[in-house]
């Protein structure tokens, strides 16, 4: 008879992680859902996590011109 010892660990889900983002110069929405695709931002990417290089796609605009809108 063999007995295995299994582990697992649940990482806990924060919902701060997945408000969504508005640019101030455009209007632009960041959606972590969605990200942003043709960037190359998989969806679920949280803004927090988003390259310091990511720019928004409208306008251009830096991560320091966006405001979190919930």
């Amino acid at each position: 008879m063999v007995f295995l010892s299994v582990s697992i660990k649940f990482r806990k889900s924060n919902t701060n992680n997945m408000e969504k983002w508005k640019c101030t110069l455009c209007d632009y929405v960041y959606d972590p859902a969605a990200g942003d695709p043709d960037s190359g931002i998989a969806p679920g990417t949280a803004f927090e996590d988003l390259p310091d290089g990511w720019v928004c796609p409208w306008c251009g605009a830096a991560k320091e011109k966006f405001k979190k809108i919930g």
